[in-house]
């Protein structure tokens, strides 16, 4: 990681602060001040030496910690996280949650800071019933499987940095640069993005085209009338593009398609993808769900049933195992870690790497069983490990590299 800092003056390295910045959010502590009172234990900074490989004589204060953040170029967070998915992907962790050889990466934005006046120049602003808010957005691109892991892929902060702009920068214009940052640190790699109904424009369209990804957009009759009832037309033309399957006892689902439909955009680009849906009935309460996508995977009826249940579907998990776990299970993803933009950044991707690792543990097999059932609640396993940083001395051998290597950790995929 790169540091600023004058090397001859600090006290502190980059790595004993790192992992003191980084325990804020692996212990769930929600906040800087805590990091003072809940780690004041001789045995926590002993543990936080033999992590960082440091010789400390006492703990960081929250403030140095922010001063060094402050020194730390943004993209070099975002090589930490690129490294450790890379590692995760080059070691084949992850293939059991390809679709048909694709990793599935949702893309949404979330809320990161409110204010109510204006505390910087690159605030966004929204005004209602005569009242003015403040606030950062961050459009997120997040790897999930069907089992529930979201693992923070890209991150792209939606602010105003352009002083000559008209408009202000939104999360469309924000997945144009997430895309290609994307693209530049994953070349190669087969991906298949999943979408809300915001992103059903032409833009999207030809960005996947360019890249040879893949797509799953959540279809709604307002985002693109005319081809909603162009396929409410062909789809009453389509028989044969019908599947029933029966979930469980109480839920069966069945399945419609149509293929090939076109669509000019506002720039005078062709596009060509399909259009599917899903009837979702329940015997128990006689409720029922509908869902409908557009795509460019190809429809039949030996793959459509995984392509809704193991793809498109998959898309809440960002809002449920993501934005809701990191602003409501203890990682406080909306509270001002600090009101500066670098620091800002920073500390929002120390959360998605502490994230990334804290699942990691979560659904390993070192736990033989799930943290939810070993430990009550995924709120309790932090509070363990909390406990255990603060009280118990981390053993040399846990550190021993070579006996690391003969020990195989493997996800929870059942």
């Amino acid at each position: 990681m790169a540091d600023t800092r004058d090397q001859e003056s600090i006290i502190y390295p980059r790595r004993f602060l790192f992992w003191t910045a980084g325990m804020t959010f692996l212990l769930k502590l929600g906040s800087r001040r805590k990091l003072r009172f809940e780690l004041d234990s001789p045995t926590a900074l002993a543990n936080l030496n033999t992590l960082s490989q440091s010789n400390m004589k006492s703990r960081a204060h929250s403030d140095t910690v922010e001063h060094f953040l402050s020194h730390v170029p943004t993209g070099a967070l975002e090589t930490v996280r690129r490294k450790m998915i890379h590692r995760l992907i080059r070691m084949k962790a992850l293939d059991y949650g390809r679709l048909q050889g694709h990793f599935l990466l949702v893309l949404d934005g979330t809320g990161q800071l409110h204010f109510q006046r204006r505390h910087c120049a690159h605030c966004l602003e929204r005004t209602s019933n005569g009242k003015t808010s403040y606030y950062h957005n961050v459009l997120e691109a997040k790897l999930v499987t069907p089992d529930g892991l979201a693992l923070s892929v890209a991150s792209e902060f939606i602010e105003n940095t352009d002083p000559q702009a008209t408009k202000q920068d939104c999360e469309l214009k924000a997945f144009g640069r997430l895309t290609e940052k994307i693209k530049k640190q994953y070349p190669q790699l087969r991906l298949c993005l999943g979408m809300d109904a915001l992103y059903a424009n032409g833009t999207v369209f030809t960005t996947c085209e360019k890249n040879h990804w893949k797509y799953f957009i959540t279809f709604k009759p307002g985002s693109m009338p005319a081809v909603w009832t162009e396929y409410q037309s062909l789809l009453k033309l389509s028989r044969a593009n019908r599947k029933v399957v029966q979930r469980d006892r109480n839920i069966s689902q069945e399945f419609a398609w149509v293929e090939g439909l076109e669509h000019t955009d506002d720039h005078k680009r062709h596009h060509t993808f399909n259009i599917f849906q899903c009837l979702e009935k329940c015997r128990q309460d006689h409720s029922e769900r509908y869902f409908a996508w557009l795509t460019n995977f190809s429809l039949r009826p030996d793959t459509v049933v995984e392509l809704g249940n193991k793809g498109a579907r998959c898309r809440w998990i960002i809002e449920n195992e993501g934005f809701n776990t990191q602003k409501n299970g203890g990682f406080n993803l909306e509270h001002a870690y600090s009101t500066q933009r670098r620091q800002m950044h920073n500390w929002y991707l120390l959360l998605q790497i502490s994230h990334m690792i804290l699942q990691l543990v979560e659904h390993g097999s070192l736990l033989r069983q799930s943290a939810k059932l070993s430990f009550g609640s995924l709120a309790a396993m932090a509070r363990r490990l909390w406990e255990s940083i603060r009280n118990v001395l981390i053993p040399d051998e846990a550190l021993d590299i070579a006996a690391a290597a003969r020990t195989q950790i493997r996800l929870n995929s059942s």
